[in-house]
């Protein structure tokens, strides 16, 4: 027999209750039937037949205002004070100024000074290390504010907004999810759609490829198309747009909210090369240069105050004079091709705003514009070809990069799929203008302090006058709240909410002179920190010279947070950070001194610098419990991170092959580009190559074409410890047919975003022997690959 109960019963008490008399005060017997209040004799009680009845559905809950906004907020990646034109700089950015002239521009806006903190910040309205964000998720580490993972008693503004009627989606850039957690079996409550986004589509890592990116939509893996004309950023921007025609079509009249994150302008620097091309010759002066005149033009716009002063470059940064000639060309290049990358990016924000105008949204859509998650970064050091090479803390000089660059095509291969490049750190420095330092920087603005613009054509009035109140990103969400009239809800999906760190900056909305009405902000960034007070900023820089790695290591193995020395400004009178006040307020400076120890204590900052740890022990990087893997010939896109440690650890792989004749493609396949390293098959030959970051590049090749048919073939490869020689041997049925020795390996990862393939090599290609036949699959079948650490 059918069992109908549950269903039934549901079904009646709707059906009955729909047809109440709302004035009768009725209620509902156990039959179903409906009674006169107070009861009568049940002979008057006539049922209704179905027909005679009028069914009505209930209005729904309204909890949103009637004339809620739509919400956009854009957040670009890496992009320093002193790049846009909109705020002095001299990189055209079109969208940003447009924004800017139709609504509010903000000069005292920050950041955390580094990726995951910010996005973390951003998205919960908490400080980072209260949501367990002090670092980059790959660097994660077992101490409480450093974990990388957002807590749940934390919720998004994305998860509190679809609870109240919001349709949500990000696209782009989603560096929140534990790298252990980011393989297609997850688990998947940390991904975007677990954090409240209803469609997600980018990329789960702190950077990618513009050109073979690592995407993700939603909890599926899927690959962009192999094609000359594709990039990352533009097709972000068609499936934004993509999302709103179906929001449109299908729920017209729900608020959305977009959080618009992209890749860009993070390394590497990938763009078309037309876009590079318009900067030739703009910078070829230098960074020194540059800064003189944004600092100038910033002071005509007024973007910044009068008597503003100018901060020196670093005595660690390398001046333009200092460059040799032979050099000038690649540093120049790498800025052209920034600035292109930059003014493309910004482009491709104008054509979300115009679908956003030409689908009659853009009236009532409230826009925030943030102009980078952090300062510019200086992660390129001297200029680079392979810019994890600073992740890695390996040391190399730019002629080396200059001679790897001539055997990839020269300067002409930067921007490509062939190199992930990123320009010097000067040019970084100079895209902080005015202020000291870079992104990585927590105690000067050049890593902290990031333009925003607000526009919201049916409530924000535009207004010239420029909003100098300091605000902190974790204000966004406060702000959002109060817009929509929304109290910060004490439990979501069950979970206990702890408090709220930031405070709204709609005040400023329609007052730009308003006293400023945040009290306090810490700072805290791989041991550089610092204090907001009432005016007044504390800072101490730490010991990592994101601009010199190498010199950073002996640095962060002396160090003793306790002996740092600080510095204290008076910000009113000091917008750049210009003027030390330490030795002549030294009982200030104490104080907030003692005030950043009890914020540092309430938001689970302690222990300070725990953002270094890999730097001094890179094998305690987070990574899988495994000893032992065995993958298929369908083993796809394993992230590095939780992939075996092929590059990194003594290992051997076993490979059960049958092969066709003279049989070409990949057996397997670490990394891209830039780095990893790749087994494969050309005209039957063995292969195997390891690529140190494109600077050093060690091969081992069979002599002879393997027979078709049955083969195990082995990967032998021992490696002395992080970072350290080892040997690679490659045996086929027993018998050793090649060898190399490898003078140095990686000591923590070759890529971000980069996968382990088996039987090709999706994405981008660790060898460009085989970079116009990707992903260049095995002609042949693969019956199991064991892995096994040493």
């Amino acid at each position: 027999m059918r069992h109908f109960g549950p269903l039934f019963l549901v079904n009646t008490i709707v059906l009955c209750a729909l047809t109440l008399d709302p004035a009768g005060g009725q209620s509902l017997p156990d039959d179903g039937s409906v009674l006169p209040f107070p009861p009568q004799p049940m002979a008057s009680v006539t049922k209704p037949r179905l027909q005679d009845s009028t069914m009505q559905w209930p209005n729904p809950k309204e909890r949103l205002p009637d004339d809620a906004p739509n919400i956009l907020v854009i957040l670009i990646d890496d992009v320093g004070f002193g790049v846009a034109e909109t705020f002095g700089g001299e990189v055209h950015t079109p969208t940003l100024s447009k924004l800017a002239d139709e609504g509010l521009r903000y000069n005292c806006f920050h950041t955390t000074a580094i990726c995951s903190p910010t996005r973390a910040s951003l998205l919960t309205g908490r400080n980072h290390t209260r949501v367990s964000s002090g670092t980059i998720a790959e660097r994660a580490v077992a101490f409480d504010g450093y974990t990388g993972v957002i807590p749940k008693t934390a919720a998004t503004f994305a998860e509190v907004l679809k609870h109240y009627g919001y349709h949500t989606s990000a696209f782009g850039k989603w560096h929140n999810t534990p790298a252990t957690e980011t393989t297609s079996m997850g688990p998947k409550d940390r991904w975007p759609n677990g954090y409240g986004f209803e469609y997600f589509y980018g990329f789960l890592a702190g950077e990618t490829s513009q050109w073979e990116p690592r995407l993700v939509e939603n909890y599926n893996f899927v690959e962009p198309p192999i094609d000359e004309s594709y990039h990352l950023t533009e097709d972000l921007v068609d499936k934004a747009l993509t999302w709103l025609d179906q929001r449109q079509a299908f729920a017209p009249d729900k608020p959305f909210l977009m959080y618009w994150a992209p890749g860009a302008v993070h390394g590497p620097h990938h763009v078309f090369p037309e876009w590079a091309d318009k900067y030739k010759g703009k910078f070829d002066d230098g960074w020194d240069a540059y800064r003189e005149r944004v600092h100038q033009r910033q002071l005509e716009m007024g973007i910044i105050p009068p008597g503003t002063q100018l901060t020196p470059r670093n005595e660690t940064m390398a001046a333009w004079d200092d460059i040799p000639p032979e050099q000038l060309a690649f540093q120049r290049r790498g800025m052209e091709i920034y600035a292109g990358f930059v003014e493309h990016t910004d482009t491709q924000v104008g054509r979300l705003v115009e679908g956003l105008e030409s689908r009659g949204l853009r009236e009532n859509t409230l826009v925030f514009y943030i102009w980078g998650d952090n300062g510019s970064s200086a992660e390129g050091q001297n200029g680079s070809i392979s810019e994890l090479l600073a992740q890695n803390n390996i040391a190399n000089t730019v002629q080396q990069q200059l001679d790897a660059l001539e055997k990839v095509g020269g300067l002409d291969a930067l921007g490509t799929p062939k190199t992930d490049n990123m320009y010097h750190a000067g040019w970084a420095w100079a895209g902080s203008t005015p202020f000291k330092a870079t992104k990585l920087v927590a105690s000067h603005f050049g890593g902290t302090r990031n333009p925003m613009v607000v526009s919201w054509p049916k409530k924000i009035r535009p207004d010239d006058n420029i909003r100098n109140q300091f605000h902190h990103v974790i204000d966004i969400a406060p702000t959002i709240y109060e817009i929509l009239g929304i109290t910060p809800p004490d439990q979501v999906n069950g979970q206990k909410q702890i408090p709220i760190d930031g405070t709204s900056l709609a005040y400023t909305f329609d007052s730009p002179d308003a006293a400023g009405q945040k009290d306090a902000q810490f700072f805290d960034n791989n041991g550089s920190r610092g204090i907001y007070r009432d005016g007044w900023f504390a800072c101490t820089f730490g010991p990592l010279i994101p601009w010199n790695t190498p010199a950073s290591g002996p640095r962060i193995k002396a160090w003793d947070s306790a002996t740092d020395a600080w510095e204290l400004y008076r910000l009113e009178d000091d917008f750049s950070q210009a003027q030390d006040l330490a030795t002549t307020e030294p009982e200030k400076l104490e104080e907030l001194k003692d005030q950043f120890a009890m914020m540092a204590e309430n938001n689970q900052d302690f222990p300070i610098g725990a953002g270094l740890w890999l730097r001094l022990y890179p094998q305690d990087r987070v990574a899988p419990s495994y000893r032992r893997w065995e993958f298929t010939g369908d083993t796809r896109r394993m992230p590095e991170f939780a992939a075996p440690g092929l590059g990194r650890e003594s290992n051997t792989v076993t490979i059960k092959v049958d092969l066709q004749e003279n049989a070409d493609g990949v057996l397997y396949a670490l990394g891209g580009a830039g780095g990893g390293l790749t087994l494969y098959l050309k005209d039957g030959r063995l292969k195997y190559l390891y690529n140190l970051f494109i600077i050093e590049q060690y091969t081992a090749e069979a002599s002879e074409p393997l027979a078709a048919g049955p083969h195990t073939i082995q990967v032998v490869t021992q490696i002395e410890g992080p970072g350290q020689s080892g040997t690679v041997k490659l045996v086929v049925d027993d018998q050793q047919v090649a060898s190399t020795a490898l003078k140095r390996t990686v000591p923590v990862a070759f890529t971000a975003s980069e996968t382990l393939d088996v039987g090709l090599d999706l994405g981008s290609t660790v060898s460009l022997d085989y970079l116009q036949q990707r992903p260049y699959e095995i002609e042949g079948t693969i019956d199991s690959v064991v892995v096994t650490l040493d």
